[in-house]
């Protein structure tokens, strides 16, 4: 299957996922969400490392090494389930198109322009954390319901949008509420 995505849809996609990546964040000051065991943005932190590391692309390095460490504790809670290739999730969205946001990703990065103008950013991710902002920002689509499945995480009620963009904006309205561990917000697919 070749599957079509327009790059509009992949740059708001890698956004939602660069925004839940940086909000995730454990270290940094103010502190954020602390999900994941990083500090790759702040200037004073892991960011101003990855600025003397790799100066012309630091704030690409820095959003893509974040989105890794999402994608990485997004599959360690997905292994906790009995078929984790069998759930859609924030960070993972199916093998095809995943590879698809890398290879967006790559090329917005090669095209040298900053984050803030290549992608529809919802705010200026070096700016203070804001957790009722950051949940106006998910909510923006309409909450999404959820019941509860442990120890994997919070799996979609309802029918499984057909848009890949529906689909992100429901697994990330699915983060709210905030939780002190990334609550996996999730669709199962198949059977």
């Amino acid at each position: 299957m070749n599957l079509k995505v327009d790059p509009g849809e992949l740059d708001r996609i890698l956004a939602t996922q660069l925004f839940v990546g940086w909000a995730g964040e454990r270290g940094g000051k103010p502190k954020r969400l602390g999900w994941w065991e990083t500090d790759l943005i702040d200037e004073a932190g892991g960011g101003d490392l990855i600025a003397r590391l790799a100066s012309k692309t630091h704030a690409w390095a820095s959003l893509e090494l974040v989105r890794e460490a999402a994608r990485k504790v997004d599959a360690s809670a997905r292994g906790k389930h009995g078929h984790p290739d069998s759930l859609r999730t924030l960070f993972f969205l199916g093998f095809e198109v995943d590879e698809k946001l890398a290879d967006r990703l790559a090329e917005l990065k090669r095209q040298g322009k900053p984050p803030e103008e290549s992608l529809p950013l919802p705010y200026k991710l070096a700016s203070n954390f804001d957790p009722g902002k950051f949940g106006e920002v998910l909510a923006k689509g309409g909450l999404s319901s959820f019941e509860k499945v442990p120890p994997v995480g919070r799996q979609l009620t309802g029918k499984l949008p057909g848009s890949l963009d529906e689909k992100v904006a429901k697994l990330a309205s699915a983060l709210l509420p905030l939780a002190n561990e990334y609550p996996l917000p999730f669709f199962k697919v198949g059977s």
